[in-house]
């Protein structure tokens, strides 16, 4: 492309050059022939009664035509043009080609440059370069045999008291540069003179031009050429290698084909490859988390199962009024539970799709947790103590309101399932970090704690380790899984550990954090 441009404004400079150039030889050869009228209207001048010619008259100037043949030769032996005089009636006078001698008149004439012989690759090119950037239309030189002031416009015009400059073509692929004056003395019109000359040294220095320009043009087209030779080494095939990784590992069914690490690259093509890389990994740990997730829920609804299925066979072997009624109580919490633990699984099995396309809000955290706080508070719950909120206001997040306030839903339903009577759950929130970047919320309860180095393990799916004495299959133990799976996408985090008293360090409750940017 650059090579293409860089030879589209070389086309359109020498338009330009030789436009320029053709201008200059043309004021020089009009000032060299305004000269050299001059001189003849000066020296080769002669009255009519003075016998030159039959065709003069008396009393009137005209050009002396032995005189002005001499002084024609003589004037233009350094120009290199040739130069034409015309009386007044349009006849030829003088030719600077045709000698006089002893023999008679003698034609010179300048002869064409020779042919090329084949030319080669340079000239091949130069004509297609020449080609390319066109040419004027320009009108052809002819010469009659027997010249006259009427086969040339600019005699014409000169004549009439005209100066003109006239470019005409050779026929050969050159030019014919053409100026013509008119001859006078004391305002009278006495002839006409043209100076031509070749197109040859206009020629010669746009061959130089067109020389630099294609050279330009070579040296160009030669870097872009082992430019796009390296692009294609250091970012094309690489490119191509990463697809083609990408797509075998789309079409393969195992996992030892991974992308290609392309280590050494700091650019973007290294970097490229890393989140490729990390891209493919995450999809794995995706596809064995789903993995995982399904082997979950097939255990955990197969235990209800079990004992439904177990509950009904027994309930029909059976005669007894008595224990049948208590198996109809199983049988009954078995439906309540499995139904729960349903509406859990789907609620977890969608919440992957929900947070990818939710959209975030600000939202007011402190209001939002006095919400939550009053509506546990209104429901109540024998031998507890209403919750209480320290949050001194102006705390917003931004977060999906609905998912974020399932949270601390949770999070508080745990709390006070583990509170014993006369126990309290308090929530305070406040900004943390230098600049206040951080909002954390704590969730305390006066509880039995957390056992010991299962702080984590308690934020896995259908963990369950409830309070002594709770009906069992009361929780599915997807809750905290659900709370730190939210949370995260928020881009926080969530913790548990066990509160202690400042005195011998007892076990006094469980707390649970959760840290959020702030908005």
């Amino acid at each position: 492309m650059v090579a293409l441009l860089i030879l589209a404004a070389g086309l359109l400079y020498l338009g330009e050059y030789r436009k320029g150039l053709i201008a200059s030889e043309l004021v020089s050869l009009n000032g060299q022939a305004r000269l050299f009228a001059a001189a003849l209207g000066e020296s080769a001048v002669i009255s009519g009664d003075s016998g030159d010619s039959g065709r003069n008259q008396a009393g009137r100037q005209y050009l002396a035509e032995k005189a002005v043949r001499r002084v024609v030769r003589r004037l233009v032996e350094t120009t290199g043009a040739r130069a034409r005089l015309f009386d007044s009636g349009g006849v030829l006078l003088a030719d600077s080609r045709v000698l006089m001698g002893g023999g008679g008149m003698v034609q010179t004439e300048t002869l064409p440059p020779a042919e090329k012989s084949g030319g080669g690759f340079i000239a091949d090119l130069l004509d297609l370069y020449d080609r390319l950037a066109g040419g004027d239309d320009l009108p052809l030189y002819s010469e009659n045999p027997n010249q006259k002031a009427a086969d040339y416009k600019e005699a014409l015009r000169a004549l009439g008291g005209e100066e003109t400059e006239v470019v005409r073509a050779d026929g050969m692929g050159g030019l014919v540069l053409s100026a013509a004056v008119p001859v006078q003395r004391y305002k009278q019109v006495l002839g006409a003179l043209m100076l031509t000359k070749g197109g040859g040294d206009i020629e010669a220095a746009l061959l130089e031009v067109r020389l630099s320009i294609l050279a330009v043009f070579g040296v160009a087209l030669a870097v872009t050429v082992l430019l796009s030779i390296y692009l294609a080494g250091t970012i094309a095939r690489p490119l191509h290698k990463l697809a083609a990784a990408a797509e075998h590992i789309r079409q393969s069914h195992g996992r030892a084909d991974a992308i290609p690490p392309m280590e050494g690259r700091n650019d973007e093509i290294g970097n490229l490859a890393a989140s490729l890389r990390d891209m493919t990994e995450a999809l794995w740990r995706r596809m064995d988390a789903i993995e995982s997730f399904a082997a979950d829920v097939a255990h955990e609804i197969k235990n209800p199962l079990t004992s439904l299925q177990s509950a009904v066979e027994t309930a029909i072997k059976i005669e007894d009024p008595e224990r049948q009624r208590k198996l109809m109580a199983i049988i009954a919490d078995d439906v309540t539970r499995l139904n729960r633990l349903i509406g859990d699984i789907s609620d977890a099995s969608r919440l992957d799709a929900e947070l990818s396309r939710a959209e975030t809000e600000p939202v007011d955290l402190c209001e939002m947790l006095t919400t939550i706080a009053d509506i546990f508070n209104t429901r109540g719950r024998p031998g507890v103590a209403p919750i209480e909120v320290d949050c001194g206001g102006g705390l917003s997040v931004i977060a999906i309101g609905g998912r974020l306030s399932q949270v601390f839903a949770n999070l508080i339903e745990n709390a006070l399932s583990f509170s014993p009577p006369g126990g309290t759950v308090s929530i305070r929130a406040g900004k943390d970090g230098e600049d206040g970047e951080i909002i954390t919320v704590t969730i305390d309860d006066d509880g039995p704690g957390l056992a010991e180095g299962k702080e984590k393990a308690i934020f896995e799916r259908f963990y369950t380790e409830r309070p002594l004495g709770e009906k069992f299959g009361t929780h599915s133990g997807l809750g905290l899984s659900i709370s730190k799976q939210v949370v995260e996408t928020l881009g926080g985090t969530i913790t548990a550990e066990n509160k202690k008293s400042a005195e011998g360090g007892a076990v006094v409750g469980a707390r649970f954090r959760v840290r959020l940017p702030a908005a």
